[in-house]
């Protein structure tokens, strides 16, 4: 995925709903890389490691892979790796940034309106800041689906937009309920590994390698991928891949050559076929349909 953040002006129908976004995006900082890039983001946005910075909205950062440190002016420096959500506070002081040996991806959202002011206020803690979500495919599908719509910008985005961002606080506050546990290790590699799968749909994933970065044997691993997700690996990320590719058919402008890329097929030919034993239509044919 290529880097991308908008900053969203702020309407008085976006106000009026009582709950509106003012910035999206991801990115994805390699090791040695400046952080953060002040020349990307307005300059009320920017900071640097040694001032920090306080802003006048609540911001959710999903951290996808890699590590790094948080702090803020109610926590102490803590690390935070992949798998970990933290939230900023308005008016509260805070400061974060990759680990300049690994670097890391990031999500994040921003937000204000009433509506999110007494949500926050009621089931957030300024001073417990920090998520550990595990490699959560719900929350990357929502922040997935929010850049998406964002990029699209169709009409009435803003109020969608708003209803995704409340799903990512649904994620976190059942996160806060419910401890994330790793008592079930096959369960947790199971996880991770669907998540990787989630977030590289542009690839032709050779599962076997995938796993072999986890200490179990392919064939036991592929049994509890199976019983837990019901499914293969490799039908999982098949299907992921022609759900997107459905998506970008209904929703954009690319053609089918461009999708099949994007989605992992080199060949035409082979999306083609794929995508009709999936749907019953070809991608020609589905592309052409009139889509509400």
């Amino acid at each position: 995925m290529e880097n991308y953040h908008k900053y969203l002006h702020t309407s008085n129908i976006d106000k009026k709903w009582g709950f509106y976004i003012n910035t999206v995006g991801y990115c994805k900082t390699n090791k040695n890389m400046h952080y953060p890039s002040s020349a990307e983001h307005p300059t009320d946005h920017a900071f640097s490691w040694n001032k920090g910075r306080i802003l006048d909205g609540f911001y959710i950062v999903f951290i996808t892979s890699g590590s790094g440190v948080f702090e803020s002016a109610q926590t102490a420096p803590q690390v935070v790796d992949a798998g970990t959500c933290f939230v900023l506070f308005p008016g509260v002081w805070h400061r974060y940034k990759p680990n300049p040996l690994v670097g890391w991806e990031e999500y994040w959202v921003g937000f204000n309106g009433t509506y999110p002011a007494q949500l926050m206020d009621s089931f957030f803690n300024w001073k417990n800041p920090v998520f550990k979500t595990g490699l959560n495919k719900d929350l990357l599908a929502a922040f997935t689906y929010l850049l998406a719509a964002v990029s699209q910008a169709q009409m009435g985005y803003s109020q969608v937009i708003s209803g995704i961002t409340l799903a990512i606080l649904g994620i976190l506050n059942r996160v806060n309920l419910t401890a994330y546990s790793a008592d079930d290790p096959e369960s947790v590699w199971v996880s991770q590994a669907a998540f990787m799968l989630q977030n590289r749909l542009s690839e032709n994933i050779n599962i076997e390698a995938l796993v072999q970065e986890f200490p179990i044997s392919y064939s036991k691993f592929r049994k509890a991928f199976k019983r837990l997700m019901g499914k293969s690996p490799n039908q999982y990320h098949l299907d992921l891949r022609l759900d997107k590719a459905e998506e970008l058919l209904r929703n954009t402008s690319l053609s089918i050559k461009e999708i099949g890329y994007h989605t992992g097929f080199e060949s035409p030919y082979y999306f083609s076929r794929i995508f009709k034993e999936r749907f019953d239509v070809s991608p020609k044919a589905f592309k052409r349909r009139p889509h509400s």
